[in-house]
């Protein structure tokens, strides 16, 4: 996978998505940046996204990250997304790829914890420990073998060691950046999109996503 599908999937004339570039790896040993946003598309589902190789690996989760141990959920891969992508919070406009409305649910550091985590998921087996505002604790992401009636980039997600602490019902409609809630964030919408402004000033400070300091290991307003 590669950003060429990402940016052949839309229009950067009548969305407000980062183009966005491959970067440098910005991973400090087995620890990377990870964010989870919730996008109110054509269903509601959550984005899960790990740094790495100088892009935003990408699964879709149908019913989010789960929490209690042993639990599973379905985890489909889909394009690479630019590492600026991970500051998104806002309205992709109807008729556009994915239109709807983007949270910055959680972010944090993601920690491989058996070998490096390229290698890993090449092998279609990542066990990683994320540290961030919401979730906090053991995952892994196994690939699922392809067959006639699944896709091939389908994932299981599982929750490994113990239950993740309960979010609250408040906490799960916040956006770990600006604090509004799905419906906030769409209600600005017309607000925060004017096609004839550059990429810089379409998103209002409040609106770009805190980033992560690798060291510390927490998402730091920027």
């Amino acid at each position: 996978m590669s950003l060429t599908r990402y940016k052949a999937k839309r229009d950067f004339s009548r969305t407000n998505e980062p183009k966005g570039s491959r970067s440098r790896r910005r991973e400090i040993g087995e620890r990377f940046l990870f964010v989870i946003q919730k996008h109110a598309a054509r269903r509601l589902h959550y984005d899960f996204r790990l740094e790495l190789d100088g892009v935003l690996k990408s699964w879709a989760l149908p019913k989010g990250v789960p929490t209690v141990q042993g639990e599973k959920r379905l985890a489909v891969q889909v394009e690479d997304h630019p590492v600026d992508y991970a500051d998104f919070e806002g309205t992709i406009p109807a008729g556009n790829y994915g239109a709807g409305t983007v949270m910055l649910w959680d972010a944090g550091i993601c920690e491989a914890l058996e070998g490096t985590p390229g290698a890993a998921l090449r092998k279609g087996k990542l066990l990683f420990h994320l540290d961030g505002q919401k979730l906090k604790g053991e995952w892994t992401l196994i690939r699922m073998r392809p067959s006639e009636d699944r896709d091939e980039n389908a994932w299981l997600i599982i929750k490994t060691q113990k239950d993740a602490r309960a979010i609250s019902a408040r906490a799960e409609d916040r956006s770990v950046v600006s604090g509004r809630t799905m419906k906030q964030i769409a209600a600005e919408a017309d607000r925060t999109w004017q096609s004839n402004r550059n990429q810089s000033s379409r998103r209002p400070r409040h609106q770009r996503a805190g980033r992560v300091n690798l060291n510390k290991g927490r998402a730091i307003r920027r």
